[in-house]
């Protein structure tokens, strides 16, 4: 929990009452979390902007935590898909970092029985959130050549096998020590960062899926073919600023399309996630599992580490 916001020192284990699940909410025992980037974002408080909608001065929502995997526990009235009992993952909007959770029945799907609670619990929201930048975002077709940057993190290794999937040409752009897991996913052709500029070069892309995005809108501009597609989905706040303003702009004045991504938990992108998971096509990368205790640690690795894969809270 953290009743103020700050660094991840701020964070506490604390005994609160089993939540009761909404008419369509559904009781879910959680078996395991995951960390997400958001966490980091909404345990500071900044940017300020995000304020508007958690609370000015201290947070309203006090238990972080967007994905989990788990049992279900209860039901609400209005609730018909499942029963107690079932093994269900998905996303909610807080609070997974605990023994328990209400999840909307909206957002939650049965976890396939070949896959593990702790890979189900690292998947929800960094595969969707891949998937709608992909899909509805950038309009993916077969055949076409598309650049993933922060190819190692969360969205950014469930973003090269979904364009995998889905038939594209992959060129995954991460750092040196990253390189062997992009190419272990299916990339098709690998760029480390601190030894060549993609931006630089004469390759041009169809769709390039800003995971980590820290270059300018021009650059992003510059590496896209002339219909070619810039989607941002990550990154620091001045690239957020250009891709919503300047890269609205540039969409209206060349044939180019450049934007960010805010993506929302869907039912039917979860259907989809889940098939994926259960068939193979597409496998959670997690990097280390921790017990609920550790939670701020893990949020602190996110701040001072680049990511690989995800971390898995077990409870």
């Amino acid at each position: 929990m953290y009743r103020r916001y700050g660094p991840p020192d701020v964070l506490s284990v604390e005994d609160v009452e089993k939540p009761a699940p909404k008419r369509d909410e559904v009781l879910v025992q959680v078996h395991a979390a995951s960390v997400n980037a958001a966490d980091r974002v909404l345990l500071r408080g900044k940017p300020f902007i995000i304020r508007l909608g958690m609370g000015l001065s201290k947070p309203t929502h006090t238990i972080l935590g967007f994905d989990v995997a788990g049992r279900v526990e209860a039901l609400g009235r209005d609730v018909e898909a499942f029963r107690p009992g079932d093994e269900v993952f998905g996303a909610t909007k807080f609070g997974g970092f605990a023994e328990y959770v209400c999840v909307s029945q909206r957002t939650l799907v049965s976890k396939p029985p070949n896959v593990s609670f702790e890979q189900a619990a690292a998947t929800p929201t960094a595969a969707y959130t891949a998937l709608q930048a992909i899909r509805k975002k950038g309009r993916l077709r077969v055949g076409e050549k598309v650049l993933v940057e922060g190819a190692s993190g969360g969205v950014g290794t469930f973003a090269v096998q979904l364009a995998k999937a889905f038939g594209a040409e992959v060129t995954a752009v991460c750092s040196t020590r990253n390189v062997e897991i992009a190419r272990s996913i299916g990339a098709d052709h690998v760029i480390d960062y601190s030894r060549e500029d993609f931006t630089r070069s004469d390759r041009r892309y169809d769709l390039i899926i800003g995971a980590n995005a820290y270059r300018s809108i021009a650059d992003y501009a510059r590496a896209l073919g002339p219909n070619g597609t810039y989607v941002m989905s990550g990154g620091g706040s001045t690239q957020i600023l250009q891709a919503m303003f300047q890269g609205l702009w540039l969409s209206m004045t060349s044939s180019q399309k450049l934007g960010n991504i805010m993506a929302t938990a869907k039912k039917a992108d979860l259907l989809v996630v889940k098939e994926l998971l259960e068939t193979g096509k597409i496998t959670p990368i997690i990097e280390r599992t921790c017990p609920l205790s550790e939670v701020p640690d893990a949020i602190r690795r996110i701040e001072n580490e680049h990511a690989r894969g995800k971390t898995v809270i077990t409870i």
